[in-house]
């Protein structure tokens, strides 16, 4: 089984910065992608910022020069840095890693971790 533990969400004021943590542990194998999302309420699930194993990302226009992603391949987490946040930056930002185990290749999510992004 592999689990993903976000951290590091929490409140800020307009303009501010947060750093979010996301630790992949279990029995895996290899991972493709690892990446962001988020859903804010009363919306779809969006994605935020994607890394393949290559380290290539596609960001989502949103945030284009204000979020950078991260990751630290030894100890299978990546980060999200976010800068210049704005109150539509809200929502739940979920850790989402597309790996392979024993039982094969699927998507991962973990369990969320709110931003709220006061004005």
């Amino acid at each position: 089984q592999v689990h993903l533990v976000e951290s590091g969400g929490g409140l800020v004021q307009a303009g501010g910065s947060l750093r979010l943590s996301c630790a992949a542990s279990g029995s895996i194998i290899s991972i493709k992608a690892m990446g962001w999302y988020r859903q804010a309420p009363g919306k779809q699930r969006e994605l935020v910022v994607r890394m393949l194993s290559d380290g290539s990302t596609n960001y989502a226009d949103s945030v284009k020069g204000r979020f950078t992603i991260s990751r630290d391949n030894a100890k299978n987490t990546v980060f999200l840095q976010m800068n210049s946040l704005k109150p539509e930056d809200t929502a739940v930002y979920y850790c989402n890693g597309d790996m392979t185990n024993l039982l094969g290749r699927r998507d991962y999510w973990g369990q969320g971790t709110p931003v709220t992004v006061s004005s």
